[in-house]
């Protein structure tokens, strides 16, 4: 059951049509890759060359979603910023599908994460940051999500509430806070400039390659939102505790495009909605293949009382700010 929505993939299938999308001869390598969401595997062509397969999970996102973060990466890599973009099949194409599965196949890059930064990187960051924001501003994204508390904060909170997984006594806190929130929120996010983001960028999504530039990959949960989005999520701790660092991004940011410092009074707001997205994000994993469990107290009475309680102060953070 745990399979459930990839159960018609298996190695002969994997390698048959991967070899009939790209017109490459494989070798009877399948090596899969961690992954919450998707499946992945590590294929080899008969030249010796590595590939990347990415089986995208059945429902999660629609054909036009699929279009719009390819085409964001590839015009990414049009513009020589360090991605890895799709490769495309014998017929031109990016995404091809397998029993109603999409698929793509990328070239395999490795990397390897760096746990503290200097100050050079932090500024390389910012430009990187800068260079995908100049890009993300000359097109959008109509099959992506608009990342704004009346539009992904309340579609998640409803998916939430429907599923009937939050204990009886806590639903109404819950409820509360989730309410609060949405009002507290909304009038915030009026009149935004908003683009294409990365949506996830958080440091595990920063590669790094001896010799190269920082990589920034896994651009599956591109949104349309405030450029902010993609700055917060790197930061080591909240704002008063990160200044040097934030300081460092923006000034490389802004070597490409400029930054409203406005919007940093976002940051707060969306963190809360972040803790929306992954209470969402789990359940949503939970619930389509039966047993995946992110955080292993998934679901629990003790797990549900703790949300809330992470939802209450970060209210009171927000409430103190507006203050």
């Amino acid at each position: 059951m745990s399979d459930l929505p990839f159960a018609s993939l298996d190695p002969d299938s994997i390698l048959t049509c991967v070899e009939q999308a790209t017109g490459r001869r494989l070798l009877n390598v399948c090596r899969p890759h961690a992954s919450y969401i998707n499946r992945v595997y590590e294929l080899q062509d008969e030249n010796g060359e590595f590939i990347v397969v990415k089986f995208y999970r059945p429902g999660r996102w629609s054909h036009q979603a699929l279009i719009d973060e390819q085409r964001f990466v590839i015009d990414c890599a049009d513009q020589e910023i360090p991605v890895i973009s799709p490769l495309p099949f014998a017929d031109g194409s990016f995404l091809s599908t397998f029993k109603n599965i999409f698929f793509a196949v990328y070239p395999r890059c490795g990397g390897r994460l760096v746990d503290e930064y200097t100050d050079d990187q932090w500024l390389e960051f910012g430009r990187l940051l800068g260079r995908v924001h100049s890009v993300g501003k000359r097109g959008d994204a109509p099959g992506r999500n608009r990342l704004h508390p009346q539009q992904t904060s309340r579609d998640q909170i409803s998916y939430i509430l429907k599923s009937g997984l939050i204990p009886e006594p806590l639903r109404s806190k819950f409820i509360t806070h989730t309410d609060e929130l949405l009002n507290l929120l909304t009038p915030l996010f009026e009149n935004l400039e908003t683009i294409r983001l990365h949506g996830d960028c958080h440091p595990a999504n920063l590669i790094y390659r001896p010799g190269e530039s920082f990589f920034i990959i896994d651009f599956d949960d591109m949104v349309v939102g405030p450029p902010v989005q993609d700055i917060w999520m790197l930061l080591p701790d909240i704002i008063d505790e990160s200044r040097m660092e934030l300081a460092l991004l923006l000034e490389g940011y802004e070597t490409f495009t400029r930054f409203d410092r406005s919007t940093l009074k976002l940051i707060e707001p969306l963190r809360a909605m972040r803790y929306i997205h992954f209470i969402s994000w789990c359940m949503r994993q939970y619930l389509e293949d039966g047993s995946t469990r992110i955080d292993e107290t998934f679901g629990s009475y003790n797990y549900w009382q703790q949300e809330i309680a992470d939802l209450e102060d970060q209210l009171q953070v927000i409430r103190k700010s507006l203050s």
